[in-house]
This record gives C-alpha cells, structure tokens and sequence, in this order.
C-alpha cells in the first residue's frame, strides 16, 4: 500500500465484476478512492443477473453496504463478510435470500469465492478500514464494466433496464471516484448527483 502512497486504515470501497471474475479493493487518498489492487475472484454462481430468491443459486448484483457486524472472522469459508443481501431493493422487488458472503476458498452458492489468500489480504484492508473509523464500506456489484458497448453487447438480456439503473453508479464513480448516494425509488435504484 505505502508503495500506491495509500495507508492501511483509510476509508474503502469495493467493485466486483461478474463476468471478469475480478473484485477490486479502493482505499480512500485524500477525497477521492483510487485503486489498490484487483483481485481474481475464484467462483462465483449463477448467471449474469441478480439474485431474485433463496436458493436460485444466483450471485446477487447491485449496491450494498457492509458494517463491522458483517465481518465474520470465524466463518467456515476461513475469512468472509456478508453482503447484506437483501438490501432495500432487493426487500422493495419481493427478493429473498440470505448469507451471501464474499468469502475464502473456491466454492459458491451465491457467493463470491476468493480463496484463503485472497481473502486474507482483502478482510484484513477491509478490518482496519472499519477500525480506523470508517462505519460502513460500499460494494458495488456489476455484472460487467458497464461500458456501452458492454450494454450493448447485452442489449438483447431481460435484465437491460436493471443494468441501466446501476449503470448510473459505475457511470458516477468513475468519474468521481467517491461514495455513492444511492436511493431506490418507486422499486429502482436512484444514484444522486
């Protein structure tokens, strides 16, 4: 980190992408995030899309957030923490689902596998960002770089206006790189300028 000219214990935020197989960890320098390192994430399940109900076997997508509760140090996948599926979206469009985790080893029922090293690595930034005063940090779930042609190599997916509504978050945080303001509105997500 000292390398990037970034300190363990700073504010983070957290980016995974489904069909890249990456999940990227930002720490907070100054007022803006930028990038520490992206991580491969080793198994994933499901489809592109999100999750809609227990036992659907889909990784969830969208925007979430995880406080000190969610750590889970003792979980049987070595490391983890919880996403916080369902968050008030997921609640708001009838989703159900539970413990969807970003966890250790390689192996996923709805979650995000990063294997024991990996996870080390990101729990630990992820431990001392919360230590160091930060009370939630931000995930956002994609199922890929929303760039347009990415939508529009997907243009043909039921999920198209889902994706266009989180879109609007990939859109703002790369041009910003600061936390997201997200609302649902009328059962959709709302980024706010």
């Amino acid at each position: 980190m000292t390398q990037n000219d970034l300190q363990l214990g700073q504010p983070i935020l957290i980016r995974i992408f489904k069909e890249t197989d990456e999940l990227e960890v930002w720490v907070k320098s100054g007022s803006k995030y930028r990038l520490y390192k992206t991580f491969r994430i080793c198994s994933w399940s499901g489809a592109l899309g999100p999750k809609q109900k227990e036992g659907d076997g889909q990784s969830p997508e969208g925007f979430y957030s995880v406080s000190r509760a969610q750590m889970k140090p003792d979980s049987q996948y070595h490391l983890a923490f919880n996403l916080g599926y369902p968050n008030a979206f997921d609640r708001a469009n009838r989703r159900t689902g539970s413990y969807l985790m970003v966890h250790g080893k390689c192996a996923s029922i709805g979650c995000y596998a990063m294997t024991d090293k990996g996870i080390e690595e990101i729990w630990l930034i992820a431990d001392e960002a919360l230590k160091g005063g930060q009370t939630a940090f931000q995930v956002h779930v994609y199922p890929f770089r929303m760039t347009d042609p990415n939508i529009q190599r997907h243009a043909g997916s039921p999920w198209l206006d889902f994706w266009m509504d989180i879109k609007a978050g990939y859109d703002r945080f790369e041009q910003n790189h600061s936390d997201l303001n997200v609302t649902i509105v009328n059962k959709r997500y709302r980024v706010a300028p």
